[in-house]
């Protein structure tokens, strides 16, 4: 497996990244677009304890992926304090992930905002992120195929992209838009096709947005406990189409087959994933 450095931009101006990043779907890492944030600033540990410690947040863990009715559900709560205190203390594989903090504290919104550097911005979703030191989010693309400009906070995050034309060496399950293979410590001896795979890499640090086009697939670790929020973009209308596809085969399918099969339906789907990886191999 072949990884690139992402390409980093200070002072990227709209028309030459929406000409050499997000048209050509280029990923890029920019070290200033979130410059103008109050929340590179206030946005700190001890704030978010103090201000919102009190709140009641979902925990994921390393089961979240693990087959059956709780399949990709939150199965812990923890005060916002409590969970940010266990992060600063070390390592854990605990995160809270897709939560939508404005929900609960409408005013931090002034602390964001929507760049100029393109249109088509959606509003509704701004989730954050967080982990502590050595959490790992799985292989996957974002299943409703958004741009994402995925801004970091105070600590490091490792973030490994690949593209669609990859997509048949990924070794991607059916029915879901997830991987399970670790392009960090690649398995090459049970997943072979890994070794022609062409990705691209970096390390995410304070203040810095990593843009990854919609559908590239994204594995992440976190360096240190710390914490982002994803702002999204739409894309064309053909890729919001098929991000509504897989939300419905999701729903439908992949988590419906989950209760009903269970460990029987994770099989499957590893077992597809293999044989796909192998035709396509042969085809090549």
């Amino acid at each position: 497996m072949q990884l690139l450095q992402i390409e980093r931009r200070t002072g990227l101006t709209r028309e030459d990244f929406i000409e050499n990043y997000l048209k050509p779907k280029r990923p890029v890492v920019f070290t200033d677009l979130s410059k103008d944030w109050p929340a590179t600033t206030r946005w700190t540990f001890e704030y978010f304890k103090k201000e919102y410690g009190h709140l009641d947040v979902p925990i994921v863990g390393p089961d979240y992926h693990k087959p059956g009715p709780t399949y990709m559900k939150s199965q812990i709560t923890m005060k916002f304090g409590d969970y940010l205190d266990l992060i600063q203390k070390g390592p854990t594989e605990y995160r809270i992930f897709l939560w939508n903090i404005f929900d609960h504290a409408r005013e931090l919104i002034n602390d964001v905002s929507n760049p100029t550097i393109c249109d088509g911005w959606v509003d509704k979703y701004p989730f954050m992120f967080f982990g502590g030191a050595g959490a790992v989010t799985n292989l996957h693309y974002d299943i409703d195929c958004s741009n994402v400009f995925h801004t970091h906070f105070w600590t490091r995050k490792h973030i490994v992209l690949f593209d669609q034309q990859q997509n048949h060496l990924l070794y991607q399950h059916p029915y879901t838009v997830q991987s399970h293979v670790n392009p960090l410590q690649p398995d090459y001896k049970k997943y072979p096709a890994l070794e022609k795979a062409v990705g691209h890499e970096t390390i995410l640090q304070h203040g810095e947005t990593l843009f990854i086009p919609a559908m590239w697939w994204h594995y992440i670790v976190y360096v240190d406990g710390g914490y982002s929020i994803s702002l999204r973009s739409r894309d064309s209308v053909l890729t919001q189409a098929k991000g509504l596809w897989n939300i419905a085969r999701h729903f439908a399918i992949d988590k419906g087959m989950n209760t009903l099969w269970g460990p029987r339906w994770k099989q499957w789907k590893e077992e597809q994933s293999i044989r796909r990886a192998r035709e396509a191999m042969k085809a090549a």
